[in-house]
């Protein structure tokens, strides 16, 4: 088996410069399939609530429903470096609340790290998950728990103010001890800037191809949904349509009395 990804082995990709390949996982089956696939990094996401709970937005995600999505796609995982969403209210209340709902996450989920959205605001709550010896991943630019207060799901970055924010923010969140920072849906020169920037590593979503790293919706690359995907997603099977034809096709069977077989 290769060897476990650790965040240690994240910050020599990034000095090598080898991109760093995420995926979502929520479960066993998919676990088991992107850890064989060979991805660097699998994260139980809280776009569960969307893509596996049927929620319109992630804001409805609990953390006993965090809690268990993890633990079950723990089984699955042996060498990807394991990180679960800290879901909304989990954390931003202080951070006390931020430590003990992390602990659960990796004392009952199985993480390896958790990741919080935010970017200054954060960095207090990354350092004291640190010194607790909790290993944390921030996310700035489009924070999906926070789309009310954006207006909705929109680029974040354009303006050199906001990019001045956006920019140190991540910094603030490496000095507090970030070992990667999310960079979701931000303009590309953007995410090259804070790339630079940091000595961390950069995942990307939807913010081009400088970033240190890509994560995506396992969901979406599987075309699992009937809907839409994100402008920024790439759809590389289509497993919905698969499997509404083989759900057709086993009605049409049972009706013409072909299942079971005499």
């Amino acid at each position: 088996m290769p060897a476990k990804i650790r965040t240690a082995t994240l910050a020599k990709m990034k000095a090598a410069r080898e991109k760093i390949a995420a995926l979502t996982c929520y479960d066993y089956p998919m676990a088991v399939a992107v850890d064989a696939a060979g991805v660097d990094i699998a994260l139980v996401g809280d776009s569960l609530g969307m893509v596996v709970l049927g929620y319109e937005s992630t804001l409805p995600v609990t953390l006993e429903d965090m809690i268990h999505h993890t633990k079950a796609a723990r089984r699955g995982i042996k060498r990807a470096l394991f990180v679960a969403d800290l879901p909304f209210m989990s954390y931003q209340v202080s951070p006390r609340q931020a430590l003990e709902s992390a602990g659960r996450l990796i004392k009952e989920g199985g993480a390896e790290v958790v990741k919080l959205e935010g970017g200054l605001e954060m960095a207090e709550t990354t350092r004291v998950l640190r010194r607790a010896g909790i290993a944390v991943m921030g996310h700035v630019g489009l924070t999906p728990q926070s789309v009310h207060a954006l207006g909705g799901y929109r680029r974040q970055g354009t303006s050199e103010a906001q990019a001045r924010a956006l920019l140190a923010g991540a910094k603030a969140l490496e000095k507090a001890g970030a070992c990667a920072v999310v960079l979701e849906v931000i303009p590309e020169k953007l995410a090259a800037r804070v790339t630079k920037a940091l000595k961390i590593p950069t995942i990307g979503i939807g913010s081009g191809p400088s970033c240190d790293g890509q994560i995506l919706v396992l969901n979406d690359a599987l075309g699992l949904s009937p809907d839409r995907v994100p402008s920024h997603a790439k759809v590389y099977t289509r497993l919905y349509d698969q499997a509404l034809k083989a759900a057709k096709n086993y009605v049409s069977d049972v009706k013409d009395q072909r299942f079971p077989q005499r």
